[in-house]
C-alpha cells in the first residue's frame, strides 16, 4: 500500500478535511517502499525492506495548532484522528508566528523524479550489485564494506484553503569502503541516482578499490597551507555535515536578520547584494534540473522555483519563512532541496594535471562547526590523501585535521571541475589555495 496513486492519496484526504470543525485544516501523506542490502568483508551482512505510509493531520482554531498521525485510513480512524489534532489545538497555546493556510498553488511538473526501472527493484538486482562490488575486491585481494539502499515514495498534500499537491519520487543510493588487507590502505566512492539505468556498482568499487591500494605507505608530511583537490565526496560526502552543506544552511534570512550568521550585517540586516565569494562561484537550485530532479512544492506548500543563491560571487537571495518574509518584507522563499553549483568541463585528473604542488582529498569527515559567525569548520581527511607533483600524484601522505571556512575557501579558488551528482546535489571538484591543515593524525 506504500505507494498511492494521485488519485488514492487525495480522496483520502478529502475525506480528513471534510471530518474538519477547526477554522483551517491541513492534511499531509507520505509513503515509501524502500530495500536495502549490507556488506562486509565482502559478504553481505544484512539485507531488508520498508513499506510505510502515514498521515499527518494539522488543525487550527485561531492561532492555536494541534497535529495528529495516523498509518490507518478507514472511516473511523481518520475521524479520530482529526478530532484528536482539534483537541490538541483547543489546548495549545496561541502562536506569536501563525501565519494563514495558503490557497491553492502551481507548481512546475517535475516528471524526471520518478523512474520506473528504479521503483522495479528487487531484491535480486540489489543482491547482484553487491555481488559484483564484493566478487572485483575478492579478485584483488582486497576487504569491502558496501551499502545499496533504494526507495520509491510519494508525498500529498490538502488543506481546507484549496491548497493540493502530490509528486512521487525514486532514488538510490550505493556507497563503499575497500581497504587493504593489513589495514593500512583506504578508499571510498558513493553515488546516487533516480533512474538506475546510470548506476554501475562495479565502477565505484574499483575508484575505491585504487584508491586504497594506492594509500598505502603513506608518508607524515607537514602541516600547514596548501593548495588542495577536493573531489566532490569532500565536498559533501554527508550533506548533514559538510563544507558546502554548512554553507548552503546559512542561507536563512532571520538568522542574517537577528546576527546569527556570515550573512549577518553589523549594525542589524544582512548582506544580500554583497560579493562575498570568487566571481566564478554560482550556486542555485532547480527541483526540475533532470540530472537532480526534487520535490517541487515545500513543506509549508510554497512552489519550489530556480532559485539563484549566489550569483558570480554575490548573494542573490535568502530563504526564509513565510512569517519572516511578511514581518520584514522580503521575498518568500522556501529553503532548497538539491543545489547546483555551476562548474567547468575538468575532471580531478585534469586539476592534477594543472597542479605543481598540491594535495588530494578523496574525502573529509568528523566535520564540526568551531565559529558560526566564520562558518570555520574542523575536520579530518581520510580514505586517500595523496601528495602531488609536477601534475602528478607521487605519494600517499598521512591524514590531517584541517580548520577551514567554505567562505575563504570560495575565495581562494583556482579550478572548478565538472559538477557530479552527490547526495542529490550536483558538486564539482574544485582546486583551492592556501587549504590549512592544523596537524596530523594517525587515522586511516
Amino acid at each position: 500500500m506504500a505507494i498511492l496513486s494521485q488519485t488514492e492519496a487525495q480522496d483520502i484526504l478529502k475525506k480528513v478535511i471534510s471530518f474538519s470543525t477547526a477554522d483551517e485544516c491541513e492534511a499531509n501523506m507520505q509513503g515509501s517502499l524502500q530495500g536495502n542490502v549490507r556488506s562486509a568483508r565482502n559478504s553481505i551482512s544484512t539485507a531488508g525492506a520498508t513499506d510505510n505510509v502515514s498521515l499527518a493531520v494539522t488543525s487550527y482554531f485561531g492561532k492555536r495548532s494541534g497535529t495528529a498521525t495516523c498509518n490507518q485510513f478507514d472511516e473511523a480512524t481518520l475521524r479520530r484522528c482529526v478530532q484528536r489534532a482539534e483537541e490538541i489545538a483547543r489546548l495549545a497555546p496561541e502562536s506569536p508566528e501563525y501565519m494563514p493556510l495558503l490557497g491553492p498553488q502551481t507548481y512546475p511538473a517535475s516528471p524526471q523524479s520518478y523512474a520506473a526501472s528504479t521503483a522495479g527493484i528487487t531484491p535480486d538486482y540489489r543482491a547482484t550489485q553487491m555481488a559484483t562490488s564484493m566478487q572485483y575486491c575478492d579478485s584483488k585481494k582486497l576487504t569491502s564494506a558496501g551499502f545499496l539502499n533504494d526507495s520509491t515514495s510519494f508525498v500529498a498534500k490538502r488543506n481546507s484553503k484549496g491548497l493540493e499537491a502530490y509528486q512521487r519520487l525514486t532514488n538510490l543510493d550505493f556507497s563503499i569502503t575497500v581497504r587493504t588487507p593489513d589495514g593500512q590502505g583506504s578508499g571510498y566512492a558513493s553515488t546516487d541516482f533516480t533512474d538506475i539505468s546510470k548506476f554501475d556498482a562495479a565502477r565505484l568499487t574499483r575508484t575505491a578499490a585504487d584508491k586504497a591500494a594506492s594509500s598505502v605507505g603513506a608518508r607524515a608530511i607537514e602541516p600547514g597551507k596548501y593548495t588542495v583537490i577536493l573531489e566532490p565526496n569532500a565536498l559533501l560526502s554527508n550533506s548533514d555535515a559538510s563544507l558546502l552543506g554548512a554553507l548552503m544552511r546559512s542561507f536563512d534570512a532571520r538568522s542574517a536578520d537577528e546576527g546569527r550568521s556570515f550573512l549577518s550585517k553589523k549594525g542589524g540586516g544582512n548582506r544580500k547584494g554583497e560579493k562575498m565569494f570568487d566571481e566564478r562561484v554560482t550556486i542555485y537550485s532547480d527541483p526540475t534540473n533532470p540530472e537532480i530532479p526534487d520535490l517541487t512544492f515545500s513543506g509549508d506548500g510554497r512552489p519550489q522555483q530556480r532559485t539563484t543563491w549566489i550569483e558570480k560571487g554575490v548573494v542573490k537571495n535568502l530563504y526564509s519563512s513565510r512569517y519572516w518574509a511578511q514581518k520584514t518584507g522580503i521575498p518568500s522563499l522556501p529553503g532548497p532541496g538539491g543545489f547546483i553549483m555551476e562548474g567547468g568541463t575538468q575532471s580531478t585528473a585534469d586539476l592534477i594535471k594543472s597542479t605543481k604542488k598540491g594535495i588530494l582529498v578523496t574525502r573529509l569527515w568528523y566535520i564540526r562547526p568551531v565559529d558560526p559567525q566564520t562558518l570555520l569548520y574542523t575536520g579530518l581527511t581520510r580514505d586517500g590523501t595523496f601528495y602531488i607533483e609536477n601534475g602528478a600524484i607521487k605519494f600517499p601522505v598521512k591524514n590531517f585535521r584541517f580548520n577551514e571556512s567554505p567562505i575563504i575557501m570560495l575565495n581562494n579558488l583556482e579550478a572548478i571541475g565538472r559538477p557530479v551528482r552527490l547526495s542529490g546535489n550536483l558538486v564539482p571538484p574544485l582546486k583551492i589555495r592556501d587549504f590549512t591543515f592544523t596537524s596530523l593524525s594517525d587515522a586511516v
